[in-house]
């Protein structure tokens, strides 16, 4: 197999990896699996092959961040080097919506971690109240 072919056939989460998107390679298998990621808008497994001027859709703590493939790689690469690989087609009144919204958020919970207990609920009264 020559560096053709083998570029030519990229899993998505190594891909994403690959790429900075995840921190490890584990994390862009998981967000596959909880059907955070889309390929030309279709939910995407870990295992499914991407190919350039492919769209990546990622789901992300209120915002959803858009991709285009513009080179295959495999290996880990420098922060540096990514916008050869990879363009951001995310819209800027979204990016700027996600920041006015994070701005003014001035609690966050993880989502799945239940309802605040009492003593939680009078914290956060209280913090609210010294704003």
């Amino acid at each position: 197999m020559n560096k053709e072919e083998e570029f030519s056939k990229i899993r998505v989460d190594k891909w994403m990896w690959a790429v900075r998107l995840f921190k490890t390679r584990s994390l862009a298998t998981k967000a596959c699996d909880e059907g955070k990621v889309m390929v030309n808008n279709t939910p995407a497994k870990a295992s499914r092959i991407v190919k350039v001027n492919d769209i990546i859709s990622i789901r992300r703590t209120g915002i959803i961040r858009i991709y285009k493939i513009l080179l295959l790689i495999s290996n880990r690469i420098g922060a540096k080097l990514i916008a050869e690989h990879c363009e951001d087609l995310t819209p800027r009144e979204e990016l700027e919506a996600y920041k006015n919204r994070s701005k003014r958020m001035s609690i966050f919970r993880e989502p799945g971690t239940g309802r605040p207990t009492k003593r939680d609920r009078r914290d956060l009264d209280d913090f609210m109240e010294d704003i």
